[in-house]
């Protein structure tokens, strides 16, 4: 079975290696493939499982630890963190993720099922090692033991016009679905504080080398009520848009002045 591991430990890092090594302990005929996003950016992390799990592909698991323990500045008694939570969608994926910030954003319209799960205690600080790897099994096998279901209107939808995602290009994938003017107008986009002349074209390189393009990207899928979506990107032929636009965050703004 394939099974996504989307997560802040960075490239490389002895982290990775671990939550891998355990893994390969619970699933060992898994095909682990591993997506890497900035430090506790729940945002990025979000949109990357949604685009894992609602796209087309074989029968498979996302699994996703991106786990700042942002929902309170108190102690945490035996290093607790936040809930975790299984998805089920229509097609039978699964996805298993840390309930934290934007994490589930994009699924709490699509998913069939959102059930909180029971974490043993371990009083790790390194969960995704030492607590979650050995649940994964009993999720997939349905017999998991949960604390109840998640209402998905307490979810936060997300951020309308902004930079969702950057990927390794400097493209900035953005939650815009629909184009601000006519396919072929040059537009000014306003990215956080910085302000720059893009074409709306109908695909990404359909503009001149050098040029700022606004348009629907690689990036989108089918939703729970069969309407397709696809996200604008800000991509710049030739070169990185991410760098000519102050490297802006997920959860920037993004305008267009006409």
């Amino acid at each position: 079975m394939l099974v996504h591991v989307i997560a802040d430990y960075g490239p490389g890092d002895l982290a990775y290696a671990e939550v891998r090594q355990q893994l390969a302990r619970y699933l060992p005929d898994a095909d682990v493939v591993y997506t890497p996003v900035p430090p506790f950016d729940t945002l990025a992390a979000g949109f990357c499982v949604a685009q894992l799990a609602l796209t087309p592909g074989p029968p498979r698991l996302v699994f996703c630890n991106v786990a700042p323990r942002a929902d309170s500045d108190a102690p945490r008694p035996e290093n607790e963190g936040e809930r975790l939570v299984a998805a089920e969608l229509a097609d039978g994926v699964r996805v298993v993720a840390v309930d934290a910030g934007h994490t589930f954003l994009f699924l709490r319209d699509e998913a069939v099922s959102l059930t909180e799960l029971v974490i043993p205690e371990s009083g790790s600080q390194f969960r995704s090692r030492d607590a979650f790897p050995a649940l994964l099994p009993r999720v997939l096998a349905g017999d998991a033991e949960v604390v109840g279901p998640v209402d998905p209107e307490r979810i936060p939808p997300p951020p309308q016009r902004a930079v969702v995602y950057v990927d390794g290009y400097g493209n900035l994938k953005t939650s815009w679905s629909e184009p601000p003017a006519p396919m072929g107008s040059v537009v000014v986009l306003r990215v956080g504080g910085v302000g720059a002349e893009a074409m709306v074209s109908d695909g990404t390189f359909d503009v001149p080398a050098g040029t700022l393009s606004f348009a629907p990207g690689s990036s989108g899928w089918t939703r729970a009520d069969g309407s397709e979506v696809r996200w604008y990107e800000i991509l710049l032929r030739g070169g990185d848009a991410s760098a000519q636009l102050d490297h802006p965050a997920p959860g920037t703004p993004v305008s267009v002045r006409i």
